[in-house]
């Protein structure tokens, strides 16, 4: 018997959280990346269970989500770590995170297609039929998952001031990101009001000085002072990530450990930064121009409905940035496990599945999509920071409490949803 396949297009961690939950659902899948290399932005991410990220988490784990974070979690630097604005924050390596992702999907019994770049998609009425790769080849499925992202080509870059991705994206050596809803001729909303930088660069550790180094070791983080004259405001209202665009990451370098040294701010003038304590030799690994900018991101937005289904189309579904304007891993792993789960949901003839309000999980994707399509799109959205952690907090969902968080998906009835094969 040929079991139904589902093709994921985009190996960040979207689409590796959609391909692992749909293969948990006993399908066959095919992961597509353009690139050498998973994960994507997450390759100089590090952030996780930070304030209302730990609640979606642990709700993503009691629905049967676990394998992923449990890889974050092995990779860990620091845990339970605090700095200005976050609370209960864990710090994931980013040296070795893509490896051991890469090790999960391939005991999984994935397909992966690296440096496969989808070019074109052939529909039939409201379906998708076919991806073609730019070597020619056409992957067939049945349904499809788009957690292409939103970060575009250099030229992007040039167009808005600033934010070269080469070093995360590498886009002149494997051709610039592809939207798979675009290509199926899904018309995506355009939302430059909402563009934003991301909200940090990556330092090469070996560069700071030995006791900056030490205390990043032993601390997880280490704030440094600005002096007036140098401070940079205004990079606070160019955060794509804007849980991070508090006034004390004006005032101070504030730095965490991930392996590399994470500086928390869209840009920092090189000159400037070798001006600073324990930074006088410092150089940027990711990315190089990380002087000027960082990645430009959420230029455009697809349409659709809380299952994750694009508008239009019966049998693809999207995930990460493409969901929405959200911001962040967590994000992306609910947004990719839900999204794989309904394209093999979708495969088998089932109904797809929506998680209830009751659920901060539940609640994002739906509060997010209403916010867009009431016209707020110049706003980034987390579960750890800005308006939707407020509303998390303001409406209880919030909770460091496991146990609570366990009565809670059992009350819905999705214990282990994502884990239990469909087939």
């Amino acid at each position: 018997m040929v079991r139904p396949q589902v093709v994921v297009v985009g190996g960040g961690w979207a689409g590796c959280a959609a391909a692992l939950a749909a293969r948990k659902a006993g399908l066959d899948v095919i992961l597509v990346e353009r690139t050498n290399m998973l994960l994507g932005s997450g390759l100089v991410g590090g952030i996780f269970k930070n304030n209302g990220r730990l609640t979606a988490l642990e709700e993503l784990r009691c629905m049967g989500g676990g394998n992923i974070i449990k890889v974050m979690e092995d990779s860990a630097r620091h845990t339970n770590l605090s700095f200005p604005g976050h609370v209960h924050a864990s710090l994931y390596d980013v040296e070795v995170i893509e490896a051991s992702v890469r090790d999960l999907i391939l005991k999984e019994g994935i397909q992966l297609l690296l440096e496969s770049r989808v070019v074109d998609a052939h529909t039939v009425g409201r379906r998708v039929v076919g991806v073609v790769l730019a070597s020619g080849e056409t992957i067939e499925g049945d349904a499809y998952v788009d957690a292409t992202g939103t970060a575009g080509p250099p030229g992007s870059c040039l167009r808005y001031g600033a934010g070269c991705v080469m070093c995360i994206f590498r886009c002149p050596t494997f051709g610039p990101r592809v939207s798979l809803a675009a290509k199926a001729r899904v018309e995506e909303k355009t939302c430059e009001q909402a563009l934003g930088m991301s909200g940090s660069c990556e330092l090469n550790k070996h560069t700071v000085a030995s006791w900056l180094s030490h205390r990043l070791d032993t601390n997880g983080c280490v704030l440094i002072p600005v002096p007036k004259y140098l401070v940079h405001g205004e990079m606070l209202g160019r955060k794509a990530c804007q849980q991070y665009a508090l006034p004390e990451y004006a005032d101070n370098l504030v730095l965490l450990d991930t392996g590399q040294v994470k500086l928390m701010t869209p840009y920092f003038p090189l000159d400037e930064l070798r001006r600073l304590p324990g930074m006088e030799r410092v150089t940027y690994c990711d990315p190089y121009g990380g002087g000027r900018g960082n990645s430009v991101r959420f230029g455009l937005v697809t349409p659709r409905d809380d299952a994750l289904r694009v508008a239009g189309l019966d049998n693809l579904f999207c995930a990460g940035e493409k969901a929405g304007l959200a911001v962040g891993h967590t994000e992306a792993l609910v947004t990719g496990t839900l999204a794989g789960h309904n394209a093999a949901r979708f495969a088998l003839d089932l109904s797809p599945l929506v998680l209830p309000r009751d659920l901060a999980v539940g609640d994002f994707i739906a509060w997010v999509r209403g916010q867009i399509e009431m016209g707020e799109i110049g706003t980034r959205y987390t579960f750890s920071g800005g308006p939707y952690f407020a509303r998390m907090k303001e409406s209880g969902l919030y909770t460091t409490h496991l146990g609570q968080v366990e009565d809670r998906v059992a009350g819905v009835g999705l214990t282990n949803v994502f884990a239990k094969p469909l087939l």
